[in-house]
């Protein structure tokens, strides 16, 4: 079990790469992560959902991702409340305290779980969540400890040198641990070395000296890390809005849609897109692949910064739809969404977003928050009411009127009516007529994660703008970036270490 000194150390990518590099040395691997929380969201060929990073992991395993890989995944819905999902179905939705109590009641489900991979694996390479040392929460856990405890499993703890400090993150891990929980952990990572990996020779000596641990590997920070889809919005491009300035002192944000092509530094045409960041954003590993088109530039537009002139607004999903919408009409982005089309500017709304651009949001029911209705903001003719029920699918298709094969999958509560439905964005491949267009064609929204993954269903959407695009896939792109990755760790970890430890169970 991989666990850390705290979050966003690094545990998903380490362990995705640890499972492609054992699964090429021939071994029946499994990833497993007892409890996520995240609203990057995945689905399993059976329909259920699990986290991203725990696709992503059993990509890398070279398998189909399952539910039970992730059994409990908690879906924020606000500062304190989650929703539940247990093996891949909605169990219920909780605050933060009430969820404390519930736990014992999920540890069943995951251990029904585990002992389900274990079965079917060589080795179950377990993640942790957020921090070990969450000593406050060590009653009744399942994420970290707790689980390890239930299933005998020896633990590996990572702690980020990148983020400073890490020498006492980790040994005072151990300190804080009660004894039996500190003697879990068997050897520690240090993750994310920048610089001379030589200078940090004495600080792995001390840990060890001070924990007794066995030192598994200091690993530089990997350099195609963007080609990974994250989970953590934490993870997103930082230094959006100063890039987005930056493009308005040099010119580049100048024209205007329409006027004529935007033009880079070095003379090669540029799409401009800009995302704003909403504090319940879903599924941003949607855009992933835009990120990789050369001649496209993304600015994620934070809290306090205006939308800037671009050429294509792009909505992201979101698991609060109505409360998202209140933030965005709080920033004033309503407002620079109409300037902005007013000019001739493009917009997309994806999920949560495609919800946003109707006339009206209502959720009776409270599913995403308080039981409440509101205006959308009226680029389509539609209307969605949130229901308990959720429609969790694969789906594949072609993007209309121009064609362009399109494929992912749908996570999303609410019914859409209304007659901007007569105009689809998308036709499914079972016949269903999949999202809503504007009558100009300037705006369009959809239930489609994964919407820009395949080369050509971006190339027709983008075509559509005045731009090219690259021909690549995504899908083997990150493939390609997993090999990378595992040879990374190969050359910094200690696997055979690995191995040992986990043998001696």
């Amino acid at each position: 079990m991989f666990q850390g000194t705290g979050s966003n150390v690094g545990k998903s990518v380490l362990v995705a790469g640890l499972a492609r590099a054992l699964t090429r040395r021939g071994l029946r691997v499994r990833p497993f992560k007892p409890q996520n929380m995240s609203n990057n969201a995945a689905v399993t060929p059976d329909g259920g959902e699990i986290g991203r990073a725990q696709a992503l992991q059993a990509m890398a395993c070279g398998v189909a991702p399952s539910v039970h890989m992730n059994p409990v995944l908690l879906k924020p819905q606000s500062e304190q409340g989650s929703q539940i999902i247990v093996q891949g179905r909605v169990w219920g939705q909780r605050q933060a305290r009430a969820y404390q109590q519930v736990k014992p009641l999920l540890m069943p489900a995951v251990m029904e779980s585990f002992r389900t991979l274990q079965a079917e694996a060589d080795i179950v390479l377990v993640e942790g969540a957020g921090s070990a040392s969450e000593v406050n929460l060590r009653q009744n856990d399942i994420a970290n400890m707790g689980f390890a405890e239930q299933a005998s499993c020896p633990v590996i703890l990572i702690g980020d040198i990148d983020r400073g400090g890490v020498i006492a993150s980790l040994v005072g891990t151990q300190t804080v641990l009660p004894p039996a929980d500190a003697a879990r952990i068997r050897g520690f990572i240090v993750n994310r070395m920048r610089g001379d990996p030589t200078l940090f020779e004495s600080g792995m000596e001390f840990i060890t000296e001070r924990t007794g641990w066995d030192p598994c590997g200091l690993v530089p920070h990997f350099s195609r890390m963007q080609e990974l889809p994250s989970e953590d919005t934490g993870d997103l491009p930082s230094g959006c809005a100063s890039f987005a300035h930056a493009m308005h002192g040099r010119g580049l944000f100048g024209e205007l849609p329409g006027d004529r092509p935007p033009y880079g530094l070095q003379g090669e045409c540029i799409l401009r897109v800009a995302v704003p960041l909403m504090p319940m954003i879903a599924n941003f590993d949607d855009l992933d692949a835009l990120r990789a088109e050369p001649g496209l530039s993304i600015v994620y537009v934070p809290a306090g910064e205006v939308l800037p002139v671009c050429d294509l607004v792009i909505l992201p999903g979101s698991k609060s739809t109505i409360a998202d919408l209140a933030f965005l009409r709080a920033q004033g982005w309503d407002i620079d969404l109409r300037a902005h089309h007013r000019r001739g500017g493009h917009i997309l709304g994806l999920c949560g977003g495609y919800q946003m651009l109707g006339r009206s949001i209502a959720d009776p029911c409270g599913i995403e928050g308080p039981s409440i209705a509101c205006e959308g903001l009226g680029f389509l003719e539609l209307d969605t009411v949130i229901t308990t029920g959720k429609t969790v699918r694969e789906t594949t298709g072609q993007l209309l009127p121009d064609g362009g094969y399109v494929r992912g999958y749908e996570i999303h509560a609410g019914e859409t009516t209304g007659s901007a439905l007569s105009r689809p964005l998308i036709m499914m491949e079972d016949g269903r007529a999949e999202g809503a267009q504007s009558q100009d064609g300037r705006v369009s929204g959809s239930y489609l994660h994964g919407f820009f993954d395949k080369a050509e269903g971006r190339a027709a959407f983008l075509f559509r703008l005045g731009a090219g695009s690259a021909p690549f896939d995504n899908k083997k792109r990150v493939e390609s970036a997993l090999d990378a990755l595992a040879d990374h760790l190969e050359s910094h970890i200690a696997v055979d270490r690995l191995l040992d430890i986990a043998r001696k169970i």
